[in-house]
């Protein structure tokens, strides 16, 4: 009997957190999870997780960057560190920086990762705040 994408690449409490129609935690599983996994360590700060101090993105630090292709670059660099650490149920294999259209103090970040365990291609879209 094959094995479930639950079993070969994980589950885990839905992020955001919310109530599934059952009224219980709601959980995901999959793709759908590592996607989640990634916004969240995408979302996390060094440092905010007390138990582990050296989890998380660090986009936070471009939050007063001006919006150029060398912030851009620095953006890539600490997605591919951060993803490449923080989540071995991929491999990523791209980071394109690019200025968001609607609004021109932010950029998208599209992660291109290829699952581990199964050698299927996805990608997420992250949006990152910037200053100037």
């Amino acid at each position: 009997m094959p094995l479930t994408d639950a079993q070969l690449i994980g589950r885990g409490i839905a992020f955001p957190p919310r109530v599934d129609a059952e009224g219980r935690l709601a959980w995901s599983t999959g793709a759908e999870n590592v996607r989640e996994a990634i916004r969240i360590i995408l979302s996390t700060e060094r440092r905010e997780r007390v138990m582990m101090p050296e989890f998380g993105g660090g986009l936070q630090r471009f939050l007063y960057e001006p919006n150029t292709p060398a912030t851009h670059r620095l953006i890539q660099e600490c997605i591919k560190r951060a993803v490449g650490r923080w989540e071995p149920r991929v491999h990523v294999e791209s980071v394109q920086v690019i200025t968001d259209p609607d609004e021109p103090r932010g950029v998208i970040a599209t992660i291109n990762y290829r699952l581990v365990a199964t050698q299927v291609a996805d990608r997420v879209d992250v949006n990152v705040q910037l200053g100037a």
